[in-house]
């Protein structure tokens, strides 16, 4: 795995990661809440964004217009039966979902929620972080390239680690300042 392979996957792990953060409710209505929902579409389960227009008419809301009023129902099961936490409202052709306002129990649970999602990012980071090291060793034991290249790749190697760990940090950070935001 040569540096910049490594740099490019820890790259999408801190984007992955930003994704993983976006689903985390903050109590502003958010489309991204929703990005999990899968609908059973006959018979298949398809994302609910492909079923339906989503959007934020006020901070506190979620609306739903379905592109085809049958799979309403669908939607609206789909959504009781995720984690999203919310009850979907019904009015015959769209659904509302009111987010409430976070309690300060459920701040720090999510709180939680999100310093899981960032540490499962930076050992993600460490792993690539540990297979360019391996690679890296295996050249200079087959002669590859020179005992000081592999110093100098190692340290280059650790310099991208604290780089893409720092900007999990940096995300971790801004999303609890979200999160505890009242």
């Amino acid at each position: 795995m040569k540096l910049a392979e490594a740099e490019s996957t820890m790259q999408k792990t801190v984007e992955a990661t930003q994704r993983a953060f976006n689903t985390i409710r903050t109590g502003r209505a958010n489309a991204s809440l929703l990005d999990k929902v899968t609908v059973e579409y006959y018979g298949t389960p398809t994302s609910l964004k492909s079923l339906a227009n989503i959007s934020t008419p006020d901070a506190t809301t979620i609306m739903i217009q379905p592109y085809d009023r049958s799979t309403l129902n669908m939607i609206e099961k789909a959504i009781s039966m995720s984690d999203v936490g919310l009850t979907p409202n019904n009015d015959g052709s769209a659904i509302r979902l009111n987010i409430p306002p976070l309690t300060s129990d459920r701040r720090k649970e999510l709180v939680k929620i999100a310093a899981k999602y960032a540490e499962e990012g930076r050992v993600a980071i460490r792993n690539i972080r540990r297979d360019a090291l391996d690679t890296i060793r295996k050249m200079e034991k087959n002669s590859e390239i020179t005992e000081d290249e592999a110093r100098d790749q190692q340290d280059k190697l650790q310099k991208l680690t604290d780089k893409y760990t720092g900007k999990i940090n940096e995300l971790l950070a801004e999303k609890e300042k979200d999160i505890t935001t009242v």
